[in-house]
């Protein structure tokens, strides 16, 4: 099984989710998103297996900036907006075998 944890270090919930794969044994790649943003088809990927809802950093200021309009946006827009500005994305990601199975980190259970 391999695991990439998709975040940026200084993001308190990133470091959490570091910390608990490593104490449960887990050797997951760390990727971040502001060195490496995820492309479009990355994204899409994300959005088909969680859905584009629980994608959303609500609490952030990008997500702030967008225009009002954005409640409306269907997942092909997200997808756009995400690879655009992947501060728009919740961390962490959580990706077993290529497959996003985690967003955000909130009591993560044994994997």
């Amino acid at each position: 099984m391999s695991m990439t944890l998709y975040g940026i270090p200084t993001c308190d919930s990133c470091r959490k989710a570091r910390k608990w794969l490593a104490e449960q044994g887990h050797d997951a790649e760390w990727v971040d998103l502001r060195k490496t943003p995820p492309t479009a088809d990355r994204v899409a990927g994300w959005v088909a297996s969680v859905g584009s809802k629980p994608l959303k950093n609500t609490s952030g200021g990008s997500y702030r900036k967008l225009p009002q309009d954005k409640k409306a946006w269907d997942d092909a827009r997200w997808i756009e907006a995400f690879a655009g500005d992947p501060m728009l994305l919740k961390r962490p990601i959580l990706e077993i075998d290529g497959v996003a199975t985690r967003v955000g980190f909130k009591g993560w259970e044994a994997l």
